[in-house]
């Protein structure tokens, strides 16, 4: 829900994903560098081929023109009917030309069964850059509003002082008023708040003020700002969207910004 409501404000779009551009993406003068790429980054040593073929169609993207593959309407009907018709791919160990040799035998199985059985995708793509950071410092009534609401949240002493170790819980609070995603959505989101909190909690006072928790969470705004500025974050979700049903399966993947 936290990450439907920080993408809220991007239009989705309805895709038709029917094979072609999956099978346009195998015939790709990179395609060979990119599937190897893809084999080198699935850790499982004790996996069988299948198993990395089914990884593998999971890294890729609708932009490849491969619907959210940990989609159980996608499992079940796309993706283990095109691996049952390339027979036995359950042996190990896993070469990388083996690997490259099948997964390009399934994507051709994939793209056939995506042409008889079209997937329909809701995508949603958001790229955070600092700008919903920018917009609620630049509103000086706004961010103290903000603020305010955070610091209501989390617990003071006898002396109404606050200790640093509560600055991430007050971040979450306002996290969706930065226009920043909720704790655990995004990887690289995290590891840039990770990083910046680390300064803030080293800091010398570990009990702080009203006013210097805020000043200080303000600072820690504007140094995740910077981050984001620097090394913009792009998020894509993907929802296969069921015509018979009203249920719906939602992907979140990072890509390239």
């Amino acid at each position: 829900m936290g990450m439907a409501a920080a993408l809220k404000r991007d239009a989705v779009v309805i895709l038709r994903i029917d094979g072609e551009e999956l099978l346009e993406f195998s015939k790709n003068p990179t395609f060979e560098t990119d599937v190897l790429s893809i084999f080198s980054e699935i850790g499982l040593p004790d996996g069988s081929l299948q198993d990395y073929i089914m990884e593998a169609f999971v890294k890729l993207t609708v932009d490849q023109g491969m619907p959210p593959a940990t989609d159980p309407w996608v499992v079940s009907n796309i993706v283990e009917p095109a691996l049952q018709s390339l027979g036995d791919v359950s042996q190990q160990p896993v070469s990388d030309e083996t690997f490259l040799t099948e997964f390009t035998r399934a994507i051709e199985s994939v793209a056939q069964r995506l042409k008889e059985q079209p997937a329909i995708v809701a995508h949603s793509q958001n790229t955070f850059d600092g700008n919903g950071i920018k917009r609620l410092l630049s509103n000086k009534f706004e961010l103290q509003k903000t603020l305010n609401f955070a610091l209501e949240s989390v617990p003071k002493d006898q002396n109404g002082e606050i200790s640093n170790e509560y600055f991430r819980g007050a971040l979450e609070i306002l996290a969706s008023s930065a226009g920043l995603p909720p704790f655990s959505a995004i990887d690289q989101m995290d590891n840039i708040t990770t990083e910046a909190l680390k300064m803030f909690e080293m800091h010398d006072r570990k009990m702080v003020n009203e006013e210097e928790f805020k000043k200080l969470l303000t600072q820690l705004l504007e140094t995740i700002m910077q981050h984001l500025e620097a090394n913009p974050i792009s998020v894509s979700i993907n929802s296969i969207v069921h015509e018979s049903d009203t249920s719906s399966s939602t992907v979140l993947q990072p890509s390239s910004p």
